[in-house]
């Protein structure tokens, strides 16, 4: 599925961005309005054979956070319309764009933090780093976070791309698998 998979994604991800940019648009006014600073984070994250892109995302966590992983961070860290993006996944919206720019698959393993040693390297024995990074995953409908990096790697790797895997994959996020994000709650 590698060219025609990416055509599709590429098609999809465009279709996408046309559809929910209203909804984007909406978020992004709440996060203003619920915390200071930006509606959109930027933040480097760890693609492909192990190089670093920039992740957008609706910003779900205070300003002041850090760049921390979510499970280290806490609840308290998260805004209140946060709790409410996590928990519908609508804070992965802008990630479309990742997938436009060819930096991420709609699935595939979670973009992980640079700071995030163990993850790499067990994704790196595992063979998942040869993988491009996905919005949504085996592990997120699972419901398996990045704070068991071990557990998390072996999971992704048995993630094997093809469109009725990817179609079984993304129904299952939209239905709700994968509630598994500490802070969401």
């Amino acid at each position: 599925m590698n060219k025609s998979g990416r055509t599709l994604d590429v098609i999809a991800a465009a279709a996408g961005l046309l559809v929910v940019w209203p909804v984007l648009l909406v978020c992004a006014l709440l996060i203003r309005l619920d915390s200071p600073g930006p509606a959109f984070l930027r933040q480097t994250r760890i693609g492909q054979n192990g190089k670093p892109f920039t992740c957008v995302k609706l910003r779900t966590m205070y300003a002041d956070t850090g760049n921390r992983p979510t499970h280290e961070v806490g609840k308290s860290a998260v805004t209140r319309i946060g709790h409410f993006l996590r928990r519908t996944k609508l804070d992965e919206l802008p990630q479309l764009w990742n997938v436009l720019r060819g930096d991420m698959n709609f699935v595939g393993p979670r973009p992980c933090l640079p700071s995030q040693t163990a993850l790499i390297e067990a994704r790196r024995r595992q063979g998942v780093l040869s993988m491009r990074p996905g919005i949504t995953g085996v592990s997120q409908i699972a419901g398996v976070d990045m704070s068991d990096p071990e557990r998390l790697a072996v999971l992704d790797a048995t993630y094997k791309r093809s469109i009725c895997a990817d179609v079984k994959i993304i129904a299952a996020t939209v239905l709700g698998a994968g509630q598994g994000d500490k802070t969401a709650g």
